[in-house]
């Protein structure tokens, strides 16, 4: 019996990816089993976000050639990408892909066995015009099924190396993501989150069809689609029709996550972020007037070069007069051949500590308060794991609730009363299963 294993370092899109390629091992009659056991293949998904991405890269590969040195070390993904060479370098690694030539990787594992030579396979994306098709059945190891639907990044933020390791937009052609989402559906996922690298830029190199046309059509043509989640998008790309479309489907859910950076326009303007505080907050404005139960979490970074104890505290009360419902908090982390890397007035780590800090309990403010605010309420909570006595799954508004039911409520989606907080989570009691 052949095996093989896959370890997964990054974003939702790898995860994906990881899916994707683990099926076409499957198809060669491999058997998966855990990145901690002996295999004859091993796969290292690697991030390349920051320079700690990097390095816990280069440690799992190490990791892998350890635990066999006979197995054959597959290397792919946004560092690979960046630092093909780096990373051919490092003593057991066989075959070296970047973020494409992925679904070739059983056909280059077979090479490596025959010839026993390095296959190396780094293409120039910042040339590449067409989606790498990566198709998917079901998943593993989720009860929500990703869907990637482009590729790449027209942004180019002063602290982002990830344009550079994925290239420019690339969309998946309609047809291609309609048949993927009803393959998931029909495998029994109730809910689909939409990936990408920049996933609202989906369309941008599409003729005569956007992402709101995207919306549409899965939330019309697929059978059976309980939910539909947008993984993350910039605010320049919530339209007026996408306000309206989550506002009437019942499919589309009540939960955005649109990154903003940071609260202070002069950071933004270093960051090359294309919008002012201003215009976001206008724009939030009016999604949560049109939207009351709309949930809004976001991104942010802290001690971004040149960033001033002030503007550290505009941006800490810019976001606290927003009512986010929840942070995602990153310290800036210089990303070599970024331009944000060569700025002056880097910022002293402690000091970017002590601001995560600071964010991260404003984080759990904001979270308890938006908590607060949903009990005595009926939530549709889609039901994914065992939480000690409860089962727990995440609402369409993605918060956290526990539910008491039995392990047979996995990957059903049920209406929750919601009846008391614990720390940033909810208990509630069943009143129905959905649909039935």
């Amino acid at each position: 019996m052949k095996t093989v294993a896959f370890l997964t370092l990054g974003c939702k899109v790898n995860t994906y990816e990881s899916e994707a390629m683990l099926k076409l091992f499957h198809q060669d009659g491999y058997q998966e089993v855990d990145f901690k056991e002996k295999a004859d293949v091993y796969v290292i998904n690697t991030c390349t976000v920051t320079n700690t991405g990097d390095s816990k890269s280069r440690q799992m590969i190490r990791k892998a050639v350890r635990q066999n040195p006979d197995a054959i070390v597959c290397v792919v993904g946004c560092y690979s990408q960046i630092a093909s060479e780096e990373v051919a370098s490092i003593e057991g690694v066989c075959v070296v892909l970047g973020t494409q030539y992925r679904n070739r990787i059983v056909e280059f594992v077979n090479i490596y066995k025959e010839t026993h030579e390095p296959v190396i396979h780094v293409a120039d994306v910042m040339n590449l015009s067409v989606f790498e098709d990566l198709d998917i059945d079901e998943f593993t190891k989720n009860t929500r099924a990703f869907l990637k639907i482009q590729d790449g990044c027209n942004n180019f933020c002063t602290y982002c190396i990830i344009p550079y390791a994925r290239g420019r937009v690339r969309s998946r052609l309609p047809e291609s993501v309609l048949k993927q989402a009803q393959k998931l559906v029909d495998h029994g996922f109730v809910e689909i989150v939409l990936t990408g690298i920049h996933t609202a830029g989906y369309g941008l190199d599409l003729k005569d069809y956007s992402f709101y046309d995207l919306l549409v059509d899965l939330t019309t043509k697929v059978k059976g689609l309980k939910r539909l989640r947008i993984s993350s998008i910039e605010m320049s790309q919530v339209s007026h029709e996408i306000i309206d479309l989550i506002a009437t489907s019942p499919i589309v859910v009540d939960h955005l996550h649109i990154p903003i950076q940071s609260g202070c326009d002069a950071t933004l303007k270093r960051m090359n972020r294309h919008y002012t505080t201003e215009e976001f907050s206008k724009k939030l404005d009016e999604l949560k007037s049109k939207l009351p139960s709309l949930s809004v979490t976001t991104d942010v970074i802290v001690g971004f070069p040149g960033e001033t104890k002030e503007e550290f505290e505009t941006t800490y009360q810019w976001i606290q007069s927003m009512h986010f419902n929840q942070l995602h908090v990153f310290p800036y982390s210089p990303r070599q051949g970024t331009p944000a890397a060569k700025m002056k007035e880097q910022v002293d780590g402690e000091v970017k500590h002590e601001r995560v800090k600071t964010l991260m309990a404003l984080s759990t403010q904001l979270q308890s308060e938006f908590a607060d605010t949903q009990i005595g309420k009926v939530l549709e909570v889609l039901i994914e794991e065992r939480h000690g006595d409860y089962m727990a799954g995440h609402a369409s508004n993605y918060l956290k609730v526990n539910v008491p039911l039995s392990e047979s409520a996995i990957g059903h989606i049920y209406q929750v009363y919601i009846e008391a907080r614990d720390g940033v989570e909810l208990i509630g009691s069943v009143i129905s299963e959905k649909d039935k």
